[in-house]
């Protein structure tokens, strides 16, 4: 009898008691068992998500920052445009309130476009030029 019983494996020599107790005991193993592999399901899918959303902000921080560097750049180049035009109003403004002035006009005509006074004698002398 004994070699019969090498052969059977190790479980089922043993023989199982079949009461209300011990299949209350295996109920509770098993649901258990079946807790921890829902609680391990639900931690993973939370994980998985936490990574998907985590992912998705730190890329829109890049994005939004490089957005942001563009801009600076672009302030700083509107800013210096900005300069430029200002001191050509202020040219611009300047000349309008010259040629605002009867005394600059006549000059201006007079150099420009050799108008003389009245009695005046224009003479032009050529250029110097540097040898």
């Amino acid at each position: 009898m004994r070699q019969k019983q090498k052969n059977i494996p190790i479980e089922r020599q043993v023989a199982s008691i079949n009461t209300d107790y011990v299949r209350s005991v295996q109920r509770q193993v098993t649901h258990k068992k079946s807790k921890k592999i829902r609680l391990f399901k639900r931690l993973s899918i939370f994980g998985v998500l936490s990574v998907i959303i985590i992912g998705f902000f730190v890329s829109t921080l890049i994005n939004s920052k490089s957005t942001l560097e563009e801009k600076k750049l672009q302030k700083e180049q509107v800013t210096e445009e900005l300069a430029k035009v200002q001191e050509e109003q202020e040219i611009l403004k300047l000349q309008i309130s010259k040629l605002n002035d009867d005394e600059y006009i006549g000059k201006l005509l007079r150099k420009e476009y050799f108008l003389s006074e009245e009695g005046e004698i224009i003479f032009t002398l050529p250029d110097k030029e540097e040898k």
